[in-house]
């Protein structure tokens, strides 16, 4: 079996865009990756078809190692952001080939069965005006929905510092989401990396009364000092990785201790390959698997599968409830959260289970975003159009 042909589809919403990679095998079968690429959508549809056309033409989708270790070192050149992401896709694809040739679901691949149910966290929910009210009307709608744990950022669009009027209405945010879910639903703290180290830490602090499930890169990825910082001055449970993309760069978070749930984001690690890796590494500093997880139906059935098979993981982000759910009709067999239980099921059919709508994915063009988080009203996730490139 070799594949003999790379497609890209580039699905738009009104605040991210969805980037699907489907490669075609001589023997007929038909495989297919997804990622979200913040603001680089074109950027990362460029480096698809560039290493597409260099390592994934002709070769054989069970090759997935040596795959990844053409890309990081025939290319000569430090693996990021954007590399990572085309590889992800092009992982997820080849494992979707290789579970269909086989008969197998993806899961079986990696290790077999360890779980049977994924909890999951709600994300994208709080659409609405920032205040404590609006929050608390919003939350009914996860709960309702059977989600047991959701993620929130009440920060708006701070940077840097936050001054004691708006760390007062963060924390009454907080508090009112807590009011109304419970002491049983988990709430977990997103900073997206806005803050300085004091800073965090004072948000940390007004927050540690509501009994937060982590708190969520309190500092940017790339300041480990800083982080130490906020490591030392916090009882919470510290998240991150979402914006690290290779194992060299967690070194530092685990031999420093500085974090305790591992976030990277299985679409912009290079995939299936890169996750296990990591999964190991963690799992030797006592460490569990939280993964980022902003993508559409294609990548979250990628999480799942690895969800199942991973012993060391914890809980699946997920968006598509909320934000965008028409989302769900892009594919055929795409995961759902039973509302029972605030998880996803076991996945039974062969390969990862989901096939692209190619009608509904044309119906959804390209809308060219730019997704702002520094941006005042953010949360309403219907961000400004780029302008055109020249």
């Amino acid at each position: 079996m070799r594949v003999i042909d790379v497609t890209t589809h580039t699905v738009g919403t009104p605040w991210r865009e969805l980037n699907f990679v489907e490669l075609t095998t001589d023997t007929g079968l038909r495989g297919v990756g997804e990622a979200r690429m913040v603001n680089k959508t074109d950027t990362l549809v460029a480096c698809i078809n560039e290493i597409g056309g260099r390592y994934v033409l002709g070769m054989d989708p069970f090759d997935v190692e040596r795959l990844q270790w053409r890309v990081h070192w025939e290319d000569y050149a430090r693996a990021g952001e954007v590399t990572q992401t085309a590889l992800a896709c092009f992982d997820q694809a080849c494992h979707d080939l290789m579970g269909q040739e086989l008969g197998v679901p993806v899961w079986k691949l990696l290790g077999g069965q360890f779980r049977q149910r994924v909890p999951s966290y709600a994300n994208g929910w709080y659409q609405g005006d920032r205040n404590p009210e609006s929050f608390a009307t919003m939350v009914k709608n996860v709960v309702g929905r059977g989600y047991r744990a959701l993620k929130v950022d009440p920060f708006g669009a701070a940077t840097a510092e936050l001054s004691q009027a708006q760390l007062q209405l963060s924390a009454d945010i907080i508090g009112a989401i807590r009011a109304e879910v419970g002491p049983d639903v988990q709430i977990m703290i997103e900073m997206h990396g806005r803050f300085t180290a004091a800073t965090a830490l004072r948000v940390a602090e007004a927050l540690e009364q509501y009994r937060p499930e982590w708190i969520e890169e309190p500092v940017p990825p790339y300041y480990p000092a800083a982080m130490k910082q906020v490591r030392a001055g916090t009882n919470l449970a510290i998240a991150t990785g979402e914006r690290a993309h290779t194992l060299a760069d967690f070194r530092e978070f685990f031999e420093q201790g500085t974090v305790d749930f591992v976030q990277a984001d299985l679409t912009h690690f290079g995939g299936f390959t890169g996750m296990r890796k990591l999964a190991g590494w963690a799992e030797a500093y006592g460490l569990l698997m939280a993964p980022h997880n902003v993508t559409g139906p294609v990548g979250t059935a990628a999480n799942l599968h690895f969800a199942i098979a991973c012993g060391n993981y914890k809980i699946l982000e997920h968006f598509n409830d909320f934000a965008d759910p028409w989302v769900f009709d892009l594919v055929e067999g795409a995961p759902a959260v039973d509302p029972a239980d605030g998880c996803f099921a076991l996945p039974t059919a062969p390969g990862l289970g989901v096939r692209l709508n190619h009608e509904a994915i044309a119906a959804r063009p390209r809308t060219r975003v730019h997704f702002n988080l520094m941006a005042e009203g953010w949360e309403t996730r219907a961000a400004a159009p780029m302008p055109p490139v020249e």
